[in-house]
């Protein structure tokens, strides 16, 4: 077998976009990591944030199954809508996000995520993670083939993702990441919806100290 045959065809390719988020009253600047999983033939994109057209030009002409929502806040959602229509792929989305979507886009998710769910893009499973805290329906992607995670605003290379505001919970979000991401191999690689990826190994020393913190 040749190195070539060797080497996992399903990549994870970033693109970055830039916008706002918006909630309660507030706007904020923010950069976005979009990811494209998939090898030449199929993808999936995580989160479509802000500007379809860069993540278009990342997918190529590649056939996109599905995209896929780590929660519904409206930088993570806000291309969706275009992305579908260049498309055809359906969204998913947990169900418990759906008064964020609402307050975005008029058209319902396609599918529903539900914790356990197996996904696959080009042979490659993808386990749907149900980590609410950030948002009611906040979840990660694992792919445990390529020994990674993608955690949306859940978890971030420091600590949890921010809880201050609506429909969020800190002792939530804590629960979650404790049962669902630092159980995980410490190995595993951290790929973030804003900001630099990490590592659980990285991030499970730090556990108290974000409860202390409190934020």
């Amino acid at each position: 077998m040749s190195d070539s045959d060797e080497t996992p065809a399903v990549r994870i390719e970033p693109v970055v976009t830039s916008g706002t988020f918006s909630l309660d009253g507030g706007t904020w600047d923010v950069d976005n990591n979009v990811w494209v999983v998939g090898d030449d033939a199929e993808c999936v994109i995580v989160d479509p944030a802000h500007d379809a057209a860069p993540i278009l030009e990342a997918v190529g002409d590649r056939r996109v199954v599905a995209v896929l929502c780590t929660h519904a806040h409206d930088d993570h959602i806000g291309a969706a809508a275009e992305i579908v229509e260049a498309t055809g792929a359906p969204t998913y989305l947990h169900p418990d996000d759906r008064m964020l979507w609402d307050r975005v886009l008029p058209a319902a998710p396609d599918q529903e995520l539900a914790d356990g769910q197996r996904l696959d893009v080009a042979g490659t499973p993808i386990e749907v993670l149900h980590t609410p805290g950030h948002s009611p329906g906040s979840c990660c992607f694992l792919l445990p083939d390529l020994g990674v995670v993608l955690t949306g605003d859940t978890l971030f290379q420091g600590g949890p993702g921010a809880t201050g505001r609506s429909f969020s919970d800190f002792g939530t979000i804590i629960v979650s990441i404790s049962e669902k991401l630092l159980t995980l191999p410490e190995e595993t690689t951290v790929l973030t919806g804003h900001g630099d990826s990490t590592t659980i190994g990285d991030e499970k020393p730090h556990r108290q100290e974000w409860i202390d913190r409190g934020h």
